[in-house]
């Protein structure tokens, strides 16, 4: 659905992106991570037909982003990270202009414009002008113009920059409803929080480089060379202590007394994790709670840029 072969971009002497090679499955929401000027915003640009490539090329929806970029547009909404809208508008004005661009027709346009709407909960503000707006509210009118004319794919670059953390729920589960519906959707972020429980897969961008990309229980499994167990127990403190650490697969341990927890890493597979739970048992030390810790895509960022993982 969205191919990026050898992309490249260059400002002068200046190297955006290196060498970005990118496929993203239809249905998929794709969490494209990296800090601030990594390469995100350009790329996805080039994938909105607003800017050229240095090298390399795209493809969007089976279309040529070089060659046939109104098809790509006919099958994009794009969300660029500064959003505007017009002063002087009313929010069904606002979304009947794009309408009117994107060559709705005029029988069609008023139940196009209900139904987005109606999705992104703004019916009630339909007659309010969209300078009136909250920012969470403008955010939301923006992500509902690049749905009136029903694109398959959606391009958003940081949709929930600025947002409060109740606003940016919302968005999140604005954008799991949309996967529902079958877009398929590239979102980019460096606020990796936003990411983490919403994308099907996961891409680190770096000083215009692609270090890791996949699926994101791929992407975890790949760092996760060890195993991190959080223990809780009632009482033994202390023996179950003793037992963790003379096991000879612990490479690290940290206690929080107060709360009777202990958080361990293991080398060792899963025959090895049942063998400790069995042998604490086995020791008297009653067990409240024993589960693994599975690594952050904050954990992943910190990794991979730090070359820890390839």
């Amino acid at each position: 659905m969205i191919e990026l072969k050898d992309f490249g971009k260059d400002y002068g002497t200046f190297t955006a992106v290196e060498c970005l090679n990118l496929k993203i499955e239809a249905g998929e929401m794709f969490g494209f991570i990296g800090p601030n000027g990594a390469g995100k915003s350009t790329s996805i640009r080039y994938l909105a037909t607003l800017l050229k490539a240095t090298r390399g090329g795209g493809t969007v929806n089976g279309y040529s982003v070089a060659n046939e970029p109104m098809k790509v547009r006919h099958s994009v909404g794009y969300m660029p990270d500064n959003f505007g809208v017009y002063d002087g508008m009313k929010v069904w004005e606002f979304l009947d202009f794009f309408a009117v661009a994107y060559g709705i027709p005029r029988t069609r346009r008023k139940a196009v414009i209900t139904d987005v709407l109606e999705l992104l909960d703004l019916t009630y503000k339909r007659n309010d002008f969209v300078n009136g707006l909250s920012r969470g509210m403008k955010q939301r009118l923006c992500l509902a113009k690049t749905l009136v004319h029903d694109p398959p794919v959606l391009i958003l670059d940081e949709p929930a920059s600025g947002l409060d953390p109740r606003a940016r729920l919302e968005v999140k589960a604005l954008l799991k409803e949309l996967r529902k519906m079958g877009k398929t959707i590239l979102i980019s972020s460096h606020i990796l929080t936003e990411l983490a429980d919403c994308c099907t897969s996961v891409g680190i961008i770096e000083r215009g480089q692609l270090l890791m990309h996949g699926p994101i229980e791929d992407v975890y499994r790949r760092i996760r060379k060890n195993r991190i167990l959080q223990i809780k127990v009632i009482d033994n403190f202390d023996a179950a202590l003793s037992i963790i650490r003379s096991e000879p697969s612990c490479v690290d341990v940290d206690i929080e007394a107060d709360r009777k927890m202990i958080t361990c890493e293991l080398q060792t597979d899963d025959s090895g994790v049942a063998a400790l739970l069995n042998k604490l048992l086995a020791n008297q030390v009653q067990v409240r709670s024993y589960a693994e810790k599975d690594p952050t895509l904050e954990d992943v960022f910190m990794m991979v840029t730090k070359g820890l993982v390839t």
